[in-house]
């Protein structure tokens, strides 16, 4: 059996560079580790990281096709980040004009949680840890 030891990055593609770096720099708090300009692809990879771990980057393709988010479209559904507390991860979305889902909470483990987008659109859910 083959061991994986973790996710290494999860890699999104933006309709707008500058907007998405913004929202996963400012909002969500994620530091660059790495920002290049790749002239060949006139595309930029921006490589960010949480808590010193590299997890996401982020890439600004021109002619990309759209991907249905909704209603549940097939494939990945969305991406989970843990918050300590729920009410104030939705106040700070609220106090960057972003929009929540009113809270859940999870039948199974009875933890809250919440859905939110990034600027593309992309489900995004803070799940209270």
């Amino acid at each position: 059996m083959i061991h994986i030891s973790k996710v290494h990055h999860i890699a999104i593609i933006c309709s707008n560079y500058e907007a998405s770096k913004e929202f996963y720099t400012k909002i969500l708090g994620l530091t660059i580790v790495a920002e290049n300009y790749r002239e060949d692809r006139d595309s930029y990879k921006l490589d960010l990281a949480l808590n010193g771990e590299y997890i996401i980057e982020i890439f600004s393709f021109k002619d990309r096709p759209e991907r249905p988010s909704q209603p549940e479209a097939l494939g990945l559904r969305h991406l989970a980040f843990a918050v300590p507390d729920i009410n104030t991860a939705i106040a700070w979305l609220s106090q960057n004009n972003i929009a929540s889902e009113p809270v859940r909470v999870d039948a199974y483990t009875g933890k809250k949680f919440t859905f939110f987008a990034d600027p593309d659109g992309l489900p995004l859910e803070f799940y209270e840890s």
